[in-house]
């Protein structure tokens, strides 16, 4: 039989099945030739680098986010304000309205 030599994520997979040793590290249909150290140590390299650049991108949302919800929350401090403006000028005109409906009750006598 032929030997089939693939490549993925720097490990060496052997598929013909009839090429183990006692050193190979098996899973299912695959053998998984031992990783040297240098191996070992760029794959944690490209690991750290790839969490680096997560956290950097997760801070740059939050660091966003920081600032919609700042925005949003003076959004709702003005329409409060607005509201109790509203209400207040409400009350003054029941009030007034109220002062004309007497007026004109004490006409009507």
């Amino acid at each position: 039989m032929k030997d089939i030599w693939t490549t993925d994520t720097s490990f060496w997979y052997l598929k013909d099945m009839e090429h183990r040793n006692l050193f190979d590290v098996h899973s299912s249909d695959t053998v998984q030739k031992e990783v040297s150290p240098v191996e070992k140590v760029k794959n944690l390299e490209d690991k750290i680098a790839s969490a680096i650049e997560k956290v950097k991108m997760l801070k740059d949302e939050n660091s966003r986010l920081k600032q919609r919800l700042q925005e949003l929350e003076d959004i709702v401090n003005r329409k409060d304000e607005e509201i109790s403006h509203l209400s207040t000028d409400k009350d003054s005109i029941r009030g007034q309205v109220e002062e004309l409906l007497g007026e004109l009750e004490s006409l009507e006598i």
